[in-house]
């Protein structure tokens, strides 16, 4: 059965949501991760540390990752930064 929803790996970036890392004090080079894209398609991409085996034997019950996932922590304030760019429902 094939799932609701799929990433496209053909999505091109769009637009950067918020502030860049740097912007924000979180980097000290214009090479290091964190960052929010809005997809072409609508998708979102997030760049963050992969903490998935950190994490693993804390999620609660109701989380599950997929062996094609990754749990990635990008810091507060840049979901902050890009609130006013991402559109209500």
């Amino acid at each position: 059965m094939p799932r609701p929803w799929e990433a496209d790996p053909g999505a091109q970036f769009k637009r950067r949501l918020g502030k860049t890392a740097a912007e924000l004090g979180n980097s000290r080079t214009t090479n290091d991760c964190p960052d929010i894209w809005e997809l072409d398609n609508g998708d979102i991409a997030i760049v963050g540390r992969d903490m998935t085996t950190i994490f693993a034997d804390r999620l609660p019950a109701d989380v599950r990752i997929g062996l094609d996932e990754r749990l990635v922590v990008i810091p507060r304030n840049m979901l902050s930064a890009a609130k006013p760019d991402i559109p209500d429902a």
